[in-house]
């Protein structure tokens, strides 16, 4: 498929919202969350490649870009944004049939609610590197660095928000790399064969980069695919550019009103555990020594899910979004 599959929009009420959705493709219905201050522009690439297989429907989340709040905004909730998800599956397969799920970062957050509260509505849940500090080796560290982030918002905006998020993230010398998903769960979606890591050189070398997540806002040359990373014309289109306008917009949303709720939310245990068949936790090739990923495969180990690693590093899915779609559909197609 290409990014000219054409694309269905809508609006869905729901309890305090209206959400921007759009869709494309047909066959069973994929979800697909985005993470940070993203929107669902930044799926564009991926979309229109699994449009093919499935009708792929992605969304502006509450409060951000296109889905305006009723009220004021304020701290947001994983529970509150699984329901949202319940009721645009209602709307989009009004049959019953359940749908795939995808989140990346803190929409990894709200794929884990998802499955804990609608599991029956749910068929398969990707939850690629959920930064949930609860399962850290040290979990009061995590929320004290993302409480430093956003106290660093407050006081001298979002550069200095995210320079934190980067230094506190960033492994350091001697730290060793996360287990490989071999180690972390048993399960049919296991690391790619033939996949290697990166060497911890090269993962401190790009700690700053990968360590601004949960998805930060992706510069033109970091959303663009292969193919147009190799033409002489790089630069965005007129589409690419509203949507990295409004991504950035979002910013403030996110580092004051998600990034500590979500990174602070408990999953609940016991209904994922009973739900592990229908998990996977993806994992970066590349960010195994970082926050979200320690904690993608300490959430595996818990609950018993199945681990897949995907290419890239935390924020893979914009640095090779034609790679990282293809893994999506080894995972979702995976039996």
């Amino acid at each position: 498929m290409t990014d000219r599959t054409p694309v269905r929009t809508g609006l869905l009420t729901v309890d305090g919202a209206t959400l921007h959705h759009e869709v494309r493709g047909e066959g069973p219905l994929l979800v697909m969350m985005p993470g940070g201050s993203a929107d669902a522009g930044i799926y564009d690439a991926i979309a229109a490649d699994l449009a093919d297989r499935w009708t792929v429907a992605v969304f502006d989340p509450r409060g951000y870009s296109r889905s305006p709040l009723d009220c004021p905004v304020t701290d947001q909730s994983p529970a509150t944004h699984a329901d949202d998800i319940a009721r645009l599956i209602d709307l989009l397969s009004p049959d019953g049939a359940p749908a795939a799920l995808f989140g990346s970062s803190s929409s990894a957050v709200v794929a884990l609610a998802a499955l804990a509260r609608h599991p029956g509505r749910l068929s398969r849940v990707v939850a690629h590197e959920p930064p949930v500090v609860a399962l850290l080796p040290d979990p009061d560290a995590g929320r004290a660095l993302f409480a430093a982030v956003r106290e660093a918002f407050r006081r001298d905006g979002v550069a200095a928000a995210m320079a934190t998020m980067a230094a506190g993230l960033a492994p350091q010398e001697g730290e060793a790399a996360a287990p490989g998903p071999e180690d972390a769960a048993s399960g049919p979606e296991q690391a790619a064969p033939g996949q290697e890591r990166a060497a911890p050189g090269q993962e401190r070398a790009a700690a700053a980069e990968e360590a601004s997540a949960p998805e930060p806002n992706p510069a033109p040359e970091r959303a663009a695919t292969r193919e147009q990373a190799s033409s002489p014309q790089q630069t965005p289109s007129p589409e690419q550019a509203a949507t990295f306008r409004r991504m950035h917009a979002n910013l403030p949303v996110f580092l004051e009103h998600v990034l500590c709720p979500f990174s602070g939310y408990v999953p609940d245990f016991v209904a994922l555990q009973a739900a592990a068949a229908q998990l996977v936790v993806g994992v970066g090739r590349d960010s195994r020594a970082l926050l979200p990923a320690v904690a993608a495969e300490g959430l595996a180990r818990r609950v018993g899910a199945g681990v897949a690693e995907f290419p890239g590093g935390h924020i893979g899915l914009t640095e090779d979004p034609r790679a990282f779609a293809a893994r999506l559909r080894e995972v979702l197609l995976a039996t």
